[in-house]
């Protein structure tokens, strides 16, 4: 597991603030070529292909939450900025929560930097935060940033922690990329994508059509991705996160069914998201969001002629720097991908 580790102190290390992640997709696209993995570049899109491309077909979005400067010495939380928003209707588990934590950001570090070479910009300390009822949105205090333009990026200063078998850093979804890239790194022959933009809910756009430009149809896609729980006591009885559906459509693939056998099989602990919200609902007598993914809006979009399931790795700290999974959830999850994928037992 060594590997998977640099992987992710590195991916870690890079910034990829949505809307600006030209700079990140280039470091991704070196680390594959590097193992001679074909890779393609489109908007909003990275393509790597294997040498058996058809063989599988895995999602991870490349974007991680940032913000950008609109104006002199004027920050924004990027994702929810006008020309970021997309389909944002309120009804997303990062929407819902968006106005309850601007009050972690004070205090943090963050870092600007040129949007396609990736160049280091400046530093600067997050003074305060607060929502913005006039904007819909987060709008910050920095010192130290004075100097920006317009449109640059900037992104929350991060390293990897290790603490009591539990890693934490700004992993979502910089988790899912570095286990791709392990992935390929001990013989994936299939296709990998990578999206941008997935934090403003645009990335599902982008991978449809790259399915529609080369007509392509499949019920195996896989989205790998980071799901939020509340408290460590969650992460203790949880090792991946399976879905039977999200708010948009119903996941209707033999993966799910694969998957669901391998953890019984492993003995790895597992439960459906959707399940969990309802019986949320019913404790609680309220009816709230199934959650919104990419895969749901690419099943709704396309009728169906896409169709796939998600994996994702249980944490809590949604959306901070200290975002944190266990060992056990990364473990359990490369070796689903190795079983399904390269044949192990």
């Amino acid at each position: 597991m060594n590997l998977f580790f640099d992987y992710l102190k590195q991916l870690t290390r890079t910034p990829s603030v949505v809307g600006a992640e030209h700079s990140f997709f280039m470091f991704i696209k070196r680390e594959l070529e590097d193992l001679n993995i074909d890779v393609e570049y489109y908007d909003g899109l990275l393509v790597a292909k294997g040498s058996e491309p058809k063989t599988g077909y895995i999602s991870a979005h490349a974007d991680r939450h940032g913000l950008i400067c609109t104006g002199h010495n004027e920050f924004q939380y990027a994702a929810y900025i006008a020309k970021n928003r997309a389909d944002l209707l309120g009804n997303s588990t990062s929407e819902q929560v968006l106005k309850n934590f601007s009050v972690r950001f004070v205090g943090k570090k963050v870092q600007a930097y040129e949007p396609w070479s990736g160049s280091y910009l400046g530093l600067g300390n997050i003074t305060d935060a607060f929502f913005c009822q006039r904007r819909n949105n987060v709008l910050f205090k920095v010192d130290g940033l004075e100097h920006l333009l317009p449109g640059t990026p900037i992104a929350f200063m991060d390293k990897l922690v290790y603490e009591n078998d539990l890693v934490s850093a700004q992993i979502d979804n910089t988790i899912s990329i570095a286990t791709i890239l392990y992935l390929y790194s001990i013989g994936y022959k299939g296709t990998a994508f990578f999206t941008a933009s997935e934090e403003a809910g645009k990335s599902w756009r982008f991978l449809l059509d790259y399915f529609r430009r080369f007509d392509i149809t499949t019920n195996e896609l896989l989205v790998l991705d980071t799901s939020p729980y509340k408290n460590e006591d969650d992460l203790n009885h949880l090792d991946i996160v399976l879905r039977n559906r999200d708010e948009n459509a119903y996941f209707r693939s033999p993966l799910k069914s694969k998957i669901k056998k391998i953890a019984i099989k492993k003995r790895i602990k597992y439960h459906y998201k959707d399940e969990y919200l309802k019986n949320l609902m019913r404790q609680n007598n309220e009816k709230t969001s199934l959650g919104v993914t990419e895969l749901g809006r690419i099943i709704k979009a396309s009728k169906g002629t896409i169709q796939g399931t998600t994996l994702q790795f249980p944490t809590i700290g949604y959306h901070t720097i200290k975002e944190t999974t266990s060992i056990n959830a990364i473990e359990s999850i490369i070796n689903i991908l190795k079983i399904i994928y390269l044949n192990n037992k």
